[in-house]
């Protein structure tokens, strides 16, 4: 017994687009590619950006910025965090480890610097090693009898 959900769908064949075979296939003449041009003839692909021999438009604007690839990109850490903890002296290492600089991804393999902090207090005792030290983080730790060693 046929019945509704046991039904199969007859099967379907669509004839593919017989191009350039005459006048009787509905696309004979031009084979559907309208007339002449460059997309009209064989091997007739335009490149990505280009806009018919005008002048393109990454050619009409102005070039702009510059990279410095020889940029240094330093991890900072700022003297206002280290008033808080409670150390005497601190490595690259101990200072990751406590998260005062980031130690994961591309980040890890840049040095560490520490700058002075924007309110100017820091009364601390604290034996510091570090890629770099600005003058005032410098100044305001030997200040307290700390010591700022670059390494």
């Amino acid at each position: 017994m046929l019945s509704l959900h046991t039904m199969e769908r007859p099967a379907i064949k669509k004839n593919r687009k017989r191009l350039g075979k005459g006048q009787g296939t509905g696309q004979g003449g031009t084979a559907g590619k309208g007339h002449k041009g460059r997309k009209a003839r064989a091997g007739g692909t335009v490149p990505k950006g280009f806009e018919g021999g005008q002048m393109p438009i990454q050619r009409r604007l102005p070039k702009r910025g510059f990279k410095n690839i020889f940029k240094v990109h330093y991890r900072v850490l700022n003297l206002a965090k280290l008033q808080e903890i409670e150390v005497d002296a601190l490595t690259i290492q101990k200072m990751e480890e406590m998260g005062l600089i980031p130690n994961s991804g591309q980040v890890s393999s840049n040095p560490v610097k520490v700058l002075a902090t924007v309110n100017g207090e820091f009364n601390k005792k604290i034996h510091i090693q570090a890629n770099a030290f600005s003058k005032k983080a410098i100044e305001m730790i030997e200040q307290n009898g700390g010591k700022a060693e670059v390494v």
